[in-house]
């Protein structure tokens, strides 16, 4: 059941997409000098003893979602191979996406790590440490299939959505457009639906997963992938390096033993060298 604690900030109960993976609330304690602080498997230092506190923004289709009440997605599954290895369970904090530029649920100790879509960017890495990349992604632009947008390029004095603070909405400015900002991928999607925008600038997987709807796939389609040479990253306040390290050790263990590829293509789509580097083979794959 979730646990609502207001619009933009809630606990809401993580599930893994592992077959098989058991989360185990032990293993952790107060570290009994009074100071509060409480410890998992390794030394890691949590927020709160028996959870690791995962700071997100929702809706974020297929990396995170309320999918039949419970979130879900690739960044879940990922972080639940971190609470894993820690010993404990995960719990997810909805926040604004803002926070995550500047650390600031992380800083106030509100949560342990964050994992959102969120690219890795040297102006991001000044207020957080980022894990090693987890994911390259592309930008994508989809059109109304009557609007006579085919490319990027065919954006130029058309009406444009992106969600408010993401590299989409960075590109699409610095390309010279205005785009519209929405607060959340759902958001753009309906914006477009409704017709306050002709094409929107998104990152593609989201786009691919919302093509798997019909209604989607006949008003719209993707009339350019566009590489940024983006690459998704987990963040933890600054100087929490033995969390850093049991992340990049769940990650890089993930891809060693296959688990990491399964994941992928539960919830992104074929593991193959193209999906490797964010553009899959067709447009309207899904």
């Amino acid at each position: 059941m979730i646990t609502v604690l207001g619009r933009r900030a809630r606990i809401l109960a993580a599930t893994t997409a592992t077959a098989g993976l058991v989360l185990v609330a032990g293993c952790s304690s107060d570290d009994g000098g009074g100071s509060g602080k409480k410890t998992a498997a390794g030394g890691v230092e949590l927020v709160e003893a028996g959870q690791l506190t995962t700071c997100t923004h929702l809706p974020y289709p297929p990396f995170q979602s309320e999918i039949d009440g419970k979130v879900q997605g690739f960044d879940v599954s990922l972080v639940d191979l971190v609470a894993e290895k820690l010993g404990v369970k995960q719990e997810i904090l909805d926040t604004p996406f803002e926070n995550f530029k500047t650390g600031a649920f992380l800083n106030s100790g509100q949560c342990d790590l964050a994992a959102a879509g969120m690219t890795i960017t040297e102006e991001r890495k000044k207020n957080v440490d980022f894990s090693d990349p987890y994911f390259d992604a592309t930008q994508a632009v989809l059109a109304d299939k009557k609007s006579g947008i085919t490319s990027f390029a065919d954006l130029k004095g058309k009406k444009v959505g992106a969600q408010a603070q993401t590299t989409g909405e960075e590109y699409a400015k610095s390309q010279g457009l205005d785009p519209v900002s929405f607060e959340s991928s759902d958001a753009v999607l309906n914006g477009l639906r409704t017709g306050q925008v002709e094409a929107v600038v998104i990152d593609y997987p989201v786009v691919q997963g919302w093509l798997k709807d019909k209604a989607t796939s006949d008003a719209f389609e993707v009339a350019e992938q566009v590489n940024t040479g983006e690459q998704y990253g987990i963040t933890v306040k600054k100087g929490n390096t033995a969390l850093l390290e049991a992340v990049d050790k769940a990650l890089a263990d993930a891809k060693a033993d296959g688990t990491y590829k399964k994941l992928y293509e539960q919830w992104i789509g074929p593991y193959t060298p193209a999906a490797e580097s964010g553009a899959p083979a067709s447009p309207s794959a899904s």
